[in-house]
Order: structure tokens, then sequence, then C-alpha cells
């Protein structure tokens, strides 16, 4: 049982509100803040009324190698629900390829012995083709084709998801051409390494809960098979999509395969062979690794399933051990904000649209995918359209369900997500960013007096920026495309994020600290409910 505090609580339900991608810029006025240009006159209220402070939501705050590091949804609602900070993906791989434990690992040495157990047989390595560290880097992919042709492998396929969405929009070449050059090099040295496919991560491959999984079969008709339209070579293939649909940027481009002057594919997957995803993050790795490594998988024909070794970088699932095999174990984060309420009897309840449901449950709850005693979740099923066609996506719908369960009365904490700031900012589309944060502001003036009118206090806040920023600003002057539009900025922000207190008794307030970030916020809901913290979280803001 958890020990009561010093303060005795709000009377009714405690809210835990997260507007994803809400970033707070240091120059609002700045060209491309669609949270600025966005009419919120119920935010505008509560920043004018209620106690607010910033925290911090990147890098180092979030376990993150570097401040250098932007913040993402899946870090971010780690150190929400887990009131620590742990080392993250990027910083466990990072870690693990400086001290060699990556190679001496069961994962990686299984993978190589299947490799050098047939001359045939070949490495393949997918994954996002990129260093925006959110999902990927891809130093991580050299290092590891570097140490492949130390071991003795001599040939390796790449599979690239051009990103644009965590680094610039249109700079997939700027990845590709020097990645080219240190294949070549790597050719000089004996290792046959090269792109044999790739596509758009939003329309192959990296699904997430089960929202579409017509994109991991395309990815896996791409990359499996070899399946789709041809090129002689990644950079072709890329410039011959552009110049075909033209406007639409890396995230979205269509798959590709590469073939040889025979026309047939240069990377498809076959017995033998050998697989790592050296994606880090997990919810958009799961889906394809259920294809490759799910016994009775059926969630579409895969025509042909190659006897392969099969690893992820990380064991994205530890709940499903997903997938079973992997190079670098995740952290170990335990004695969650959720747990913690379980063991007092606190009935909790957690609601998003599908977008984001796993950060509020699987994320939020420490990487894993079952309920704690007395939670309920509730998915909301998001569109599957683009976010940019349908800005305000799901945030009624998210409204609607948590205003019903504070009326119920069932439940002493709620926490939810709004997908809006961070879905709609990833498309680079200013305009619909500012319906985004406007649908979101008309949700939150819905839900607020529910939770006042219950005797009931909120904390508003975001798991990182995006939507503050949507431009990519060189001295606060946007830089141009050639038809002299602003060039979109689809990535995440290092700006903090904001924490409001909404408590209409106005007896509460917030302090600062000098390290205030997203860890802070699970021992300031244990606070409004009047309960203890747990000895191992950061302290509470509450006072």
């Amino acid at each position: 049982m958890l020990s009561k505090s010093p303060f005795p609580g709000v009377t009714g339900p405690v809210a835990l509100i997260v507007l994803d991608g809400h970033g707070v810029s240091a120059n609002p006025a700045a060209l491309g803040n669609a949270i600025a240009a966005a009419s919120t006159p119920t935010l505008d209220r509560l920043f004018a009324d209620h106690p607010n402070i910033l925290l911090k939501a990147h890098g180092t705050a979030v376990g993150m190698p570097s401040d250098e590091d932007m913040g993402n949804s899946e870090v971010g609602h780690n150190a929400i629900g887990a009131g620590q900070i742990y080392a993250q993906g990027a910083a466990l791989v990072a870690k693990a390829i400086e001290n060699g434990s990556l190679w001496q690992g069961s994962g990686w040495q299984e993978i190589i012995a299947q490799i050098k157990a047939n001359a045939a047989s070949v490495l393949h390595l997918m994954g996002i083709f990129s260093d925006g560290n959110v999902h990927s880097h891809i130093d991580h992919l050299k290092a590891m084709l570097i140490q492949a042709g130390a071991e003795g492998v001599r040939r390796a396929r790449v599979h690239v998801l051009l990103d644009g969405r965590d680094v610039p929009e249109t700079s997939a070449l700027d990845y590709i051409e020097p990645f080219e050059d240190f294949l070549a090099g790597l050719a000089r040295d004996g290792l046959d390494a090269r792109i044999a496919s790739g596509g758009g991560r939003q329309v192959i491959t990296m699904d997430r809960y089960e929202a579409d999984w017509r994109m991991v079969e395309r990815g896996w008709q791409t990359h499996v098979l070899g399946e789709g339209e041809f090129f002689p070579d990644c950079a072709t293939a890329v410039r011959t999509l552009r110049a075909r649909h033209p406007g639409v940027i890396d995230q979205d481009l269509p798959p590709f395969v590469i073939a040889d002057a025979e026309g047939k594919p240069i990377g498809a997957i076959r017995d033998g062979d050998a697989v790592a995803l050296f994606n880090f993050r997990g919810d958009r790795a799961i889906e394809i690794t259920r294809a490759f490594d799910e016994a009775g998988f059926d969630k579409f024909d895969r025509k042909r399933v190659p006897r392969i070794a099969y690893a992820g970088m990380l064991q994205y699932d530890g709940d499903l051990a997903l997938p079973k095999r992997f190079l670098v174990s995740p952290p170990a984060i335990r004695n969650t904000l959720s747990e913690w309420l379980s063991g007092s009897g606190i009935a909790q309840f957690a609601c998003s649209e599908t977008q984001k449901f796993g950060h509020v449950t699987y994320f939020w709850n420490g990487n894993r995918s079952v309920k704690f005693p007395l939670e309920t979740w509730q998915e909301i099923k998001s569109d599957c359209v683009p976010c940019e066609e349908r800005p305000w996506m799901k945030s009624a719908e998210i409204a609607d369900a948590l205003i019903a369960a504070i009326e119920s009365g069932r439940y002493r904490f709620l926490r939810c997500n709004f997908a809006n700031g961070d879905m709609v900012g990833h498309t680079g589309d200013f305009r619909a960013a500012t319906l985004a944060v406007e649908a979101v502001d008309l949700a939150l003036s819905r839900v607020l007096p529910v939770i006042g009118a219950a005797g009931g206090a909120a904390l508003i806040t975001a798991d990182h920026g995006n939507a503050d920023e949507m431009f990519e600003l060189d001295a606060q002057k946007p830089r141009l495309n050639p038809d002299g539009s602003p060039k979109a900025k689809t990535a995440h922000t290092l700006n903090p994020v904001p924490l409001i207190l909404y408590e209409p008794s106005g007896q509460l307030t917030l302090k600062t600290l000098p390290d205030a970030g997203l860890a802070h916020l699970a021992a300031s809901v244990t606070q409004l409910l009047g309960l203890e913290k747990h000895p191992s979280w950061k302290p509470g803001l509450v006072c």
C-alpha cells in the first residue's frame, strides 16, 4: 500500500493530458509557429490564469545521448510514466557499439554464424535511413556493415526506409550519395554491400498499432520478395519518383526495388539469409517483426516465407518476446506510475486514438503490452487518411471518451494523448497544423469544465515539440523551396514543453526546478492524489 502525503489531495479525479507535439518556442512570433498562429482561447486562458512552467522534453532529460538530440513520443511517454530517466534506445545502442558488447552478444553472433554457414547467404540490414536518431541512426548501420566485413561476411544488402520526418523533408539524397561512397570503400575491402530496396517510411513497412497492415505487406513485397518497380540504383529511384510525384516528400515516396542488368532484384531475402532490423525504437518495428518472427502469422499473405535468422536491434516488446533474437537489451523500466497506483487500488483510465494509443499504454507502462490491475484502456480508431486532410483527427472522440470516464465516477486517475500537433506537424502542412492545434484547444474547452465540476485537477503538458516549428529557419528567416514557398520542417524540435496546472480552487501552484522535465510528472500526479511517490522517482512539482 502507498502511504499518504502531507497534502490530502484533490477530492475528484486527476487527469494528465498530453498535447503531443506542442512545444514552446523562445520566439513565439517566429514564422512557422503553428501553435502561435492558431486561435487557442482555452490555452490562452490557461496560461493567463493558471500556474504554468516549462519542462525539458529532449536530450538527457529523457535519456537521449546528448542535449542535441530531440525528444520523441516513445521516450517522452517512458519518462512521464516511469517518473525516472532511463538510457534510451539511441544511447544504449551507441554504448553497445562503443564498448563492443553488441558484437559479443548472442544475437549478433547468431546472425553472423548463419551467414558464414553458407557461402551463398546474405546479411540484410533494414531500417530508417537517416541520422534522425528517433528510430535509428545511419552511423549504427555503418558500424554493423564494418563489423560484418571484419568478421568475414562477403555479401550484405541494405533496405532503406526514407525518412523526411525526423530530418528535413527532402534530404534523402544527402544520405544516399555519401553512403554509396561508403559502400564503395567496403567493396575495396571485400564486402559486396549494396542498397537493395526502399521506400517512404509512411508508405511501407513501418505501420504501428495495427493501423494499416497494408503498409507492412508492401514492405514485405518490396524487401523480401523483391517485387515492385525496378531501378538501377537508389539515387535514380529517388530522383525518378520525385519527378513523377511533385511535392511528395521523402516519407511518402513509393516503394522501389534495385535490380541488376538482367532485371533481377539484387536483394530479395531467401532461405539461409539473416535479417537485422536496425531500428531501436519499438512502436514501428513490431509489425514487420511479427511478419518475420511470429508463428502462425496471418495478417496478410506473405506468399513466400524464407527460413532466416532474424534479429531486432532491441527487443521491441518484452511481454510478447518480439523479436526472440535481439542485439541490444532494452532498458528494464520498473516501478512505473501505473504499477504504483495499481498497488494502492487506484482505478486508472487511458485513452488515445490508434496513432498514439501505445504511447499512453505500452510506452507509459515501461514498454509492457499488458495492463496492470484496475487499468482500463480505450482505443479510438484512427482514420486511415492523411492527417493533413483531416487535422482534427479524433480529438472530439477522445474528449467524448474522457468526459464519459470522468462522469462515470469510476476512475481516480485518467490520462490521454491528443496526437494532432505531432502527427499533423510531421506532414509539413502549416495550415493543417494550425487547424490541428485549434481542434485540440476546442477539445480542452470541453474536458476541463467536467474535471472542475467533479472536484478534480488536470496537468496539461506535451511529450516534445513539433508544431511549434513548421518551417526550416536560418537566422529567423525561412529557407525557401525553388518555387519561393517556405521549406517545411517535419521533425521534432528542441523546445521545452508546457506544464499547466488546472485546479479551479486556486490553492495549489507549481514550482520550478533547474532540471524540471517529463520525469517529474509521475510524482506530480501522486501529489494531486494525496499519495507519496515511489522513492526512485524524480520529485513532484506541485506545491
